[in-house]
C-alpha cells in the first residue's frame, strides 16, 4: 500500500492545496497469481471527505481505511474540507465544491493509474464529508457512480430561511451565512440536495447509487432518515440502514466497512 501526500496548485482554490493519497499499487508478487491480480487493472477510487474541525489526515488517523482499500483494491483520496461544507466560495475564489467534485477527480485520474469509468468512481464522508458527498456526488453525477454518507450533516434542513441569533450549538447564523450563503434563498439552490435530485430527474441524467449509514443516538438522524424518506418518495434507489451508534469513529469505523462492502457488490 502506496501512501502519497501530494501538494499541487489548484485553478479551484487559487492557491496550493494538499490531498492525502491510498494506492493499492505495490503489492508483492504472489507465485501463482496474474499480473491483473497484481494491480495491473485499473484502480477503482473514493474520494473521501472528513468532518467538521477535521483534517485530511482523520480518516488514516482513526479508520482502518488503509486496510479496506488494500483488500478492496480501491485508491482512497483524502482532501482538506477546511470546515466549508465542500461548497464554493465565490466572494473568496474558494471553491470547495468544485475542488473535489471535478478539479480533483480529473487531477488524479492524470496523476494516477485510475479507471475513468464513472461507474468506478465514488465519492464518500462523514458528517460535514457526508453532507459534502451527497451534494457534490449529485452536482457532478457525471463523475460519480457512488456516494457514500455517513452521518450526514444534512443541515440545509435546518438552516433554510434562518434568521440572525440562530445557533445549533456547534456553530451560529453568521457561520452558516458565509458558508451558504443567504439562507432565505438556500432551499431550491444547488446547496440543497433535495433540489439537486429533481434537477437531474428532469434532466433525465443517472443518479449516483447512495449508500446512507447513521446512528440511533445520533444528533443527525432525523435529517438522514428525512432525506431517506424524500429520496423513497422520488423513487430513487437508497441503500439506507441505522444502527446502534454515537456521532463518533466506532460507528464510522463499523460502517465505512459495510460501505465498502456494498461498493464491491453493486459496480462492476
Amino acid at each position: 500500500m502506496a501512501t502519497v501526500q501530494v501538494n499541487f496548485f489548484s485553478k479551484s482554490m487559487r492557491r496550493e492545496v494538499s490531498f492525502n493519497a491510498l494506492l493499492p499499487v505495490d503489492s508483492p508478487m504472489i507465485p501463482g497469481q496474474s499480473e491483473s491480480m497484481n494491480g495491473q487493472k485499473p484502480l477503482k477510487s473514493l474520494y473521501l471527505l472528513n468532518g467538521y474541525s477535521g483534517s485530511q489526515w482523520d480518516w488514516i488517523t482513526f479508520s482502518r481505511i488503509r486496510e479496506l482499500a488494500d483488500r478492496y483494491r480501491m485508491a482512497i483520496f483524502m482532501p482538506a474540507g477546511e470546515n466549508h461544507f465542500y461548497l464554493d466560495d465565490e466572494d473568496k475564489g474558494d471553491l470547495h465544491g468544485q475542488y473535489v467534485g471535478k478539479e480533483l477527480v480529473e487531477f488524479t485520474r492524470g496523476l494516477f493509474p485510475l479507471s475513468g469509468r464513472r461507474e468506478d468512481t465514488y465519492i464518500g464522508g462523514l458528517s460535514m464529508g457526508g453532507y459534502g458527498a451527497i451534494r457534490n456526488g449529485l452536482k457532478y453525477a457525471e463523475h460519480f457512480g457512488g456516494i457514500i454518507a455517513l452521518s450526514s450533516a444534512l443541515i440545509s434542513y435546518k438552516i433554510a430561511s434562518a434568521q440572525p441569533g440562530y445557533s445549533d450549538g456547534i456553530a451560529d447564523y453568521s457561520y452558516f451565512r458565509r458558508v451558504f450563503g443567504d439562507l432565505n434563498q438556500l432551499e431550491g439552490s444547488d446547496k440543497d440536495p433535495e433540489a439537486l435530485v429533481l434537477q437531474l430527474k428532469e434532466k433525465g441524467m443517472p443518479i449516483p447509487q447512495i449508500y446512507m449509514a447513521c446512528g440511533t443516538e445520533d444528533f443527525l438522524l432525523d435529517v438522514n432518515q428525512r432525506f431517506r424518506d424524500f429520496l423513497r418518495t422520488e423513487n430513487v434507489p437508497v441503500i439506507y440502514t441505522e444502527g446502534p451508534g454515537l456521532h463518533n469513529w466506532d460507528f464510522w469505523n463499523d460502517y465505512i466497512a459495510r460501505a465498502l462492502e456494498w461498493a464491491g457488490e453493486t459496480v462492476d
